[in-house]
């Protein structure tokens, strides 16, 4: 998995521990495809603070990531849940795991 595919299952992840622009920054660069330009012209704002935000959201990302590892326990239960044979198992695990 490449670092943007990562960043964007952090994000779906911790997404709400973000300001409301944070957010906005984050989703128009990575999932709207926006350059920094575009997002700093559509919010009148300069392009280094667009810049400065979305690098701190992704700095932020991997320290939650580091410090809680809810997206190593995700990957780990979805192993799991794929290689057990025990139906039980399987169903408890999709109630945990949200595809």
């Amino acid at each position: 998995m490449n670092k943007r595919e990562e960043l964007i299952k952090l994000y779906i992840i911790y997404k709400n521990l973000f300001t409301q622009k944070q957010q906005e920054y984050f989703e128009m660069y990575y999932f709207e495809d926006l350059s920094l330009t575009e997002i700093a012209e559509n919010n009148s704002v300069s392009k280094t603070i667009i810049g400065k935000t979305i690098s701190k959201v992704e700095s932020k990302l991997t320290e939650y990531e580091t410090k809680l590892n809810i997206n190593k326990l995700y990957k780990e239960l979805t192993k799991i849940k794929e290689t057990t044979k025990d139906q039980k198992t399987k169903e408890s695990l999709n109630k945990l795991i949200i595809e």
